[in-house]
């Protein structure tokens, strides 16, 4: 029968497995410093994140996590004052059409304006239960912002995030409510000049307020 057993002198030494294991923990300590850091924690001690973008990545996904915390900290605070007869309101709301509140601005049922100084922020939100929807539309005016559209609230304490943004001047479509509570928008304004937000919003909800 043949032997397959390998032979010692073709196995790897100790000397050769100890080079490999210091290679592959140089390789790592590398990887690690110069794009996980940069791209999850925004930190470029050697300055190659920055070079080549990974930086901002994790300036980005920072900014927008730390915005988050803040705005579900400021909702949770915010949960109960909204107006007990909410789901009786809903009910008798207008049923505005979502094409045409879009082809024609006088047919949105809301129009709201936001001035937001430089670093500042600001919350706008609907009062609305499962499954209603409402047609918006959005534009800064004097710069760009960050924005978070995002629910939370109802009795099962529920949260999510619908869309989010980075240097945007706009925004549209519509927002579908996954469970009764308060829906809308977090701005931020990230530049070094005032800007002005206009909200313009139809559709299926009892109640339109500025939380922040």
């Amino acid at each position: 029968m043949y032997n397959s057993k390998p032979l010692n002198t073709d196995l790897p030494s100790s000397r050769q497995l100890l080079r490999s294991t210091i290679i592959a923990f140089i390789v790592a300590v590398v990887l690690l410093v110069t794009v996980v850091l940069p791209s999850e924690y925004a930190i470029d001690p050697t300055g190659i994140g920055r070079v080549l973008g990974l930086t901002e990545m994790g300036e980005i996904k920072g900014q927008l996590a730390e915005e988050a915390a803040a705005d579900a900290a400021r909702d949770a605070a915010a949960t109960g004052t909204a107006p007990a007869d909410s789901a009786a309101a809903a009910a008798a709301a207008p049923q505005a059409d979502s094409a045409l509140a879009a082809a024609d601005p006088q047919a949105w049922r809301d129009q709201m304006q936001v001035e937001l100084a430089a670093g500042q922020g600001a919350e706008v939100k609907l009062v609305m239960t499962a499954g209603q929807k409402a047609s918006f539309s959005w534009d800064a005016q004097g710069g760009v912002v960050n924005f978070d559209m995002h629910g939370d609230g109802g009795a099962g304490g529920e949260s999510t995030s619908y869309e989010k943004g980075r240097g945007a001047a706009s925004g549209e479509g519509v927002l579908e409510a996954t469970f009764n509570g308060s829906h809308g928008w977090f701005w931020r304004n990230r530049g070094d000049a005032t800007v002005t937000i206009t909200l313009r919003t139809a559709g299926d909800y009892a109640q339109i307020k500025r939380v922040m």
